[in-house]
């Protein structure tokens, strides 16, 4: 005769299905574990065949590609070292082209604010006499238009770069690469926000007039400044060092104040001094020809999966991955989690636009979000709703910044090394702060807020890279 078994008296679940599943079970008091698990990539079958073939045989080589990006990318120190008019240090930059955000573009496709700062451009070049003028030069193609990620340069929002603009200069030995970012235009009546008044026109003249040739004496005075070190410090002061800058912003002018102070007293030099006073995204543009720098070395190791470009045009977003030039692109997303200005609402919102996502790639921005309580307003408002963002940030990154710490994770270094197979296997995007322009009706800035990567391109670039050639 068998032995008699006797059952549990106690039940220990682990759920992998329905969660109603571990509801039950734990209605009538027993343990239930439910665990967040869903398809790879949607269940989708040709996603999920392209992710076999790199988490497989192949991910021994691409393993070791992203350890030398990822160590690129969290090791490199890029220095500004300069400012100068774009036209003589930006490479391929032609005598009557701009360069814009975002991936390549037709200028019968470029949205609204970014056609308005294309013409004060163009006016502020001395190509038009007016606005009119340079909207026929526009439309006949008689200015060359091209990608500014293409010439290893980053422009914030709808930024329209010509051959006068000063752009800074960041050198980063380690690799041998340079990045180029424009100096910021500051705040109010300004073309990079899609303003094409004679006000916005000005400041473009005053930056190339005013605010260049002194800021090459500041620079040639203090030396090449450590751009990574002030935005670490801008992080532990409350920065995302993207839609808040204010603390990096400060610790720059700190550095360069004695300079600054040695201008003199003339009018031109009191009134760059009242610019910088109400300039707090001062720092941005800087930041972004350091975190493009660095993208560029990443951009040097070819056979791995990280992601080194994400841009936006208004119009269209596009993906480059590490070792490829290629663009993948799709529709630009909305600004979603947006705060408005009076009067504003999501219908009066242009897409996002920018290149400024080049910050998150480096660990600052969205993936930084969780060390900044302004980044938290756009996020639901409390931090815990900026931690969830930058945890989002880390299930889709292979690392963790050396640099870049987060007091509220324990001084967790903000995630690094955004893996385009996690992305496509889990669904989860990168979340990019940034502005809120109005669509079209050339007001300028009506918000800001966190837009969501769309998933398309990145889909595209984990399939092209499956299809490749094995090793």
């Amino acid at each position: 005769m068998s032995p008699v078994r006797e059952l549990p008296s106690e039940a220990h679940v682990i759920n992998l299905g329905l969660p109603d599943f571990a509801a039950a079970v734990a209605a009538q008091g027993a343990e239930a574990i439910q665990v967040d698990w869903s398809l790879p990539a949607g269940g989708d079958p040709t996603s999920v065949a392209a992710l076999t073939a790199l988490y497989g045989v192949r991910s021994i080589s691409i393993d070791d590609a992203n350890a030398e990006i990822v160590r690129r990318l969290d090791k490199g120190t890029p220095f500004l070292t300069g400012v100068a008019p774009a036209g003589e240090v930006v490479p391929g930059l032609g005598d009557r082209m701009l360069l814009h955000a975002g991936p390549p573009i037709a200028y019968e496709q470029v949205c609204d604010p970014m056609r308005r700062s294309m013409r004060a451009a163009v006016v502020a070049e001395g190509w038009a006499a007016d606005l009119g003028a340079a909207e026929e030069l526009l439309a006949r193609g008689d200015i060359a238009l091209d990608a500014a990620n293409d010439h290893a340069t980053v422009v914030p929002m709808v930024t329209a770069l010509g051959p006068t603009t000063p752009v800074w200069i960041a050198d980063n030995a380690d690799a041998g690469t340079r990045g180029f970012a424009p100096v910021n235009q500051g705040p109010g009546d300004v073309a990079w926000f899609g303003r094409e008044s004679q006000g916005a026109i000005d400041r473009l003249v005053f930056l190339r007039d005013v605010v260049q040739p002194r800021f090459a004496r500041i620079l040639d005075e203090v030396g090449p400044i450590d751009i990574m070190s002030l935005a670490s410090q801008g992080v532990q002061m409350g920065d995302d060092v993207h839609i808040r800058t204010q603390a990096t912003t400060n610790l720059l002018i700190r550095n360069v104040l004695p300079a600054i102070s040695r201008l003199g007293k003339d009018p031109e030099s009191v009134a760059m001094s009242e610019f910088l006073a109400t300039s707090h995204l001062f720092f941005l543009t800087i930041a972004m020809a350091g975190a493009k720098s660095l993208t560029l070395a990443a951009e040097q190791v070819a056979g791995g999966t990280v992601v080194t470009t994400m841009a936006r045009n208004g119009t269209t977003f596009g993906v480059k991955l590490a070792g490829s030039a290629t663009w993948h692109v799709c529709d630009a997303p909305p600004v979603g989690d947006a705060l408005y200005y009076s009067g504003y609402s999501e219908s009066d919102a242009a897409k996002d636009v920018g290149d400024s996502a080049v910050l998150e790639l480096v660990g600052l921005g969205g993936a930084a979000a969780a060390a900044s309580p302004a980044v938290a307003g756009f996020l639901g408002g409390s931090m815990d709703d900026a931690v969830r963002a930058t945890s989002e940030m880390i299930t889709i990154c292979l690392s963790e910044s050396t640099r870049f710490k987060l007091p509220i994770l324990g001084f967790r270094g903000s995630p690094l090394g955004v893996d385009v197979r996690r992305v496509v296997e889990t669904g989860v995007r990168p979340k990019v702060t940034t502005g809120v322009l109005h669509v079209s009706s050339g007001v300028g800035q009506i918000g800001a807020g966190v837009a969501t990567a769309p998933l398309e391109g990145f889909r595209e670039a984990l399939l092209l890279l499956a299809a490749g050639p094995r090793d």
